[in-house]
């Protein structure tokens, strides 16, 4: 299975086996036995690399000093053959919590000195917790056995980029804190907020050689290493980004190094520190080695997401170097706190980018004058509004605020992204074509109406300093206007008709063939199939016609970027060159939102990027393996694990039966349609039957019992023409069994002659099936984008029609006829003395009388 189906099934397992422990305390105990499994791995590829075979594993113990001493300097740790992750698996029944104790506690006393600030402490919360995985020893043994079988299979490489370990890892992070309510901010900013500001900094440092990020409030560390993956997208070479993380609570620190060491990046690159980000500042030196170890800590990015609004003492805080210049936050709220030591600690070419909660941008007292401080000194860029509901645990506005310690310009660019989201479940998530239609007007600073302005700093100071968002950027929709004479005498408003602009630039002789004037400021539709008229109209054809030319070649250049060049793409860069050739090509097309169209592009990316993972890994024999089909059931109320047929690891079995055995997928397709008649015509036999036949004891409410339907044939009482009906029932019955028997063979042997077909798939075949799977999806969804704009404009032309299609008097004059209708049927009706009483009142209502 590919890497999101192994990172959905360890989390369905995972949540189901933590039975009452809390998500937030769960989590550090999987991931805990996930960067073990890593560490164990990792020194026995090392020692394979070394000369080590598998018969030779057994004799790795500590009492080897030379061995030992050998592996801790090239890894930092030392881990004996009794204590490997593949130990405990091989141990089977005999494991124990016992084995799980001694293994980190050797762990711990093992560590290379010189790597201490990276391992030191990591396993801390994972070895406190054990005793909450069960009351006894026993009981523990079972839930960490059920774990360990749990992640076992988990691939540890990642070459190609496969980094399967770095996705579940932050798969499993986002899963828990979705999970976690309000704590979930204390480790997880979302991935999509992540990337988004990723890009942003990445952006600004794509020319440099090597770079240096800070995360003072790490967490999990999925900020930070968002940051260097997409800073690693312009920087050619490895190792040339260097990670400096603090982080309060003990289990999150751990969270922050375990991701980081994971993630492939070398230990003289990890920079950590557990500690009070506002109360001590990063230490300036190391005790041991006052001098020679010196350091301020100024670097190429800071990026955070701090805890919202948390209480802080700045007592005694007038002379922090972080503050001075500026002001310092209230006690109340340390939001500017934060801001103000991640600039402290930028270099002077420096970008950084912190998610604080909306409030800043416009509170006053000491915050105000902090604000009004960092507008002056010239150092926010930029800011931008985040939809409402987007952070796990809290559903407050909350924006993004770029910052650079030198700018050229002095004006501000303010972005309302608020509006720009998919909502799934409770939360609100960021698309790929919102994240990159913000990184775009950011880095080109543009004016977009409705959604990005950049302000001249007089503005901003003729506003008191007030940062709110609203009062630059306008985006609320109009609301809607009815005009009185419209309503009074019909027609259509000219200035309604010229919010269409837009439509009628694009396509300029439409609006003359729909419209004609009836004054100066009032027309009317000429055509009466509004629907008809705009999609049969020359300029919708010419439309349509010029955007299919602009994509005319895209096929080839597809079959060329992918399929040609599968086994060695950048993957992580692909994406980006094929939006560019994209949006070369819809650069002359009028009304079509190239971000719409980066949508669909990034929608099917994501599993072609998982087939390219696939065979860069495996090779393009992948292309034809098949794999078993594994379901959960339920069997004597235990869930187990089940085979239910085949499914190919890159081919769909779906795509191999629609092109290469359309045949037999037909038969069963017209099979099926002739399934779904014979119901109908069930229901039409038993609607013709008669009420007294519908007593019989073969007709059950609104079905036929069938064994029933057998013994009325033979049964004389019943009459000739019941008789036939019944006949014909039986018929679509016996009928309706075969089809079903026919339907599964057929099925079977499709799915086994589909299986055999992709094991033995020709190069060409795979090819052809490769382009329909990665090109033809696409391209057919973008040639969609024009009929869409159509038909939006067909339902707006058409709401301007009914909108004043009766006017008030028209109205009225049906009223009045249905009144005068209504009365005259009073003056029909009979009744007692208080009935024909209450009548006349209500035919005086009516105006009858």
């Amino acid at each position: 299975m590919n890497k999101q189906q192994l990172a959905s099934k360890i989390w369905e397992s995972a949540n189901k086996m933590r039975s009452k422990i809390e998500a937030n305390e769960y989590k550090d105990y999987i991931l805990g036995f996930i960067f073990y499994k890593f560490l164990s791995e990792k020194e026995v590829k090392y020692l394979k690399a070394n000369d080590w075979t598998d018969e030779y594993l057994s004799e790795l113990k500590e009492e080897d000093y030379e061995t030992t001493q050998s592996i801790q300097k090239n890894l930092g740790y030392y881990i004996a053959y009794e204590n490997l992750f593949s130990t405990w698996i091989e141990k089977g029944s005999d494991f124990s919590v016992s084995d799980v104790r001694d293994a980190l506690s050797a762990f711990t006393r093992l560590v290379n000195p010189t790597h201490n600030s990276v391992f030191d402490g990591i396993f801390e919360t994972l070895q406190t917790g054990l005793s909450k995985l069960g009351d006894s020893a026993a009981s523990q043994t079972k839930s960490i056995s059920d774990l360990i079988y749990l992640i076992k299979d988990i691939p540890m490489d990642g070459k190609q980029g496969y980094d399967v370990l770095g996705f579940i890892y932050e798969y499993l992070i986002e899963k828990f804190a979705a999970n976690a309510g309000k704590k979930a901010g204390e480790f997880y900013t979302p991935h999509e907020v992540s990337l988004l500001m990723s890009e942003i900094v990445a952006e600004h440092l794509k020319d440099r050689d090597k770079i240096e990020i800070y995360d003072p409030t790490s967490g999990s560390g999925s900020l930070l290493i968002n940051i260097g993956l997409s800073a690693s997208k312009y920087i050619e070479g490895k190792n040339k980004i260097k990670y400096y993380a603090q982080e309060l609570k003990q289990n999150t620190y751990n969270l922050t190094r375990m991701n980081l060491i994971m993630r492939g990046i070398e230990a003289y690159n990890i920079v950590t520190r557990n500690g009070d980000t506002l109360e001590n500042d990063w230490p300036y030196f190391d005790e041991n080695d006052p001098i020679g170890s010196y350091d301020p800590l100024y670097v190429d990015a800071v990026v955070s997401n701090p805890p919202y609004s948390q209480a802080w003492s700045p007592q005694d805080k007038e002379t922090d170097p972080r503050y001075a210049g500026y002001g310092l936050a209230p006690k109340g709220k340390a939001d500017y706190a934060f801001l103000l030591h991640d600039l402290y600690h930028l270099k002077p070419e420096g970008i950084m980018s912190i998610v604080l909660p909306h409030g800043v941008l416009f509170r006053g007292g000491e915050e105000g004058e902090i604000r009004k401080n960092l507008i002056e000194k010239n150092q926010i860029d930029t800011i931008i509004g985040l939809p409402a509901n987007i952070f796990y645990g809290t559903g407050i506005p909350t924006i993004i605020i770029i910052l650079k310690q030198k700018r050229a310009n002095t004006d501000i660019l303010f972005v309302d992204a608020s509006k720009g989201f998919v909502k799934e479940g409770k939360n609100n998530k960021l698309r790929a074509s919102d994240i990159k239609r913000i990184v775009d007007v950011v880095t080109r600073r543009e004016d977009i109406d409705k959604f990005s302005r950049v302000v001249s700093r007089d503005e901003i100071r003729s506003n008191e300093y007030n940062l709110n968002i609203p009062r630059y950027v306008d985006s609320s929709e109009a609301a809607e206007s009815w005009d009185i004479f419209s309503s009074m005498f019909g027609g259509i408003p000219n200035s309604e008709v010229e919010l269409l602009n837009d439509y009628w630039k694009a396509f300029p002789t439409l609006k003359s063939s729909l419209l004609e004037s009836t004054s100066s400021a009032y027309c009317r539709i000429t055509c009466d199939d509004v629907k008809k008229a705009i999609k049969d109209h020359s300029d919708i054809k010419g439309f349509e016609n010029k955007f299919k030319d602009a994509f005319d070649g895209l096929d080839e250049y597809l079959h060329d970027a992918l399929i040609m060049q599968m086994d060695n793409i950048n993957i992580s860069k692909k994406e980006e060159a094929l939006a560019e050739n994209i949006f070369s090509r819809l650069a002359g097309i009028p009304l079509v939102d190239k971000y719409e169209a980066y949508q669909l592009l990034d929608d099917d990316w994501a599993n072609i990027a998982i087939d390219l993972e696939i065979i860069q890994t495996e090779g393009f024999s992948a292309t034809r393996v098949v794999d078993p089909n594994m379901v959960i059931k339920k069997k004597d109320n235990k869930e187990q694990e089940v085979q239910e047929g085949w499914k190919g690891r890159i081919i769909p079995f779906e795509l191999v039966q629609k092109i290469l055995l359309s045949d037999e997928s037909k038969s069963i397709e017209d099979k099926e349609t002739r399934l779904s008649e014979i119901s109908s015509e069930y229901e039409e036999a038993f609607d013709n039957l008669s009420e007294e036949e519908k007593e019989l004891e073969c007709v059950n409410e609104d079905s036929f019992v069938f064994t029933e339907v057998k013994k009325a044939l033979k049964n004389d009482s019943v009459d000739s023409e019941t008789k036939e009906k019944l006949k014909s029932v039986m018929a679509l019955n016996t009928e309706e069994k075969g089809l079903k028997s026919e339907i599964k063979k057929e099925k079977a042997l499709l799915e086994e002659r589909t299986k055999e077909i992709i094991e033995n798939l020709s190069d060409e075949q795979i090819v052809l099936l490769l382009r329909e799977k990665w090109i033809n999806l696409l391209i057919n969804n973008l040639m969609q984008l024009p009929e869409r704009i159509v038909s939006d404009l067909v339902s707006k032309v058409e709401a301007l029609s009914k909108k004043y299609d009766s006017t008030l008097a028209e109205l009225e004059n049906e009223i009045e006829s249905t009144e005068r209708e209504l009365s005259k049927m009073i003056d029909e009706l009979e009744g007692n003395e208080f009935d024909m009483l209450g009548l006349a009142e209500f035919k005086k209502l009516l105006g009858g009388e």
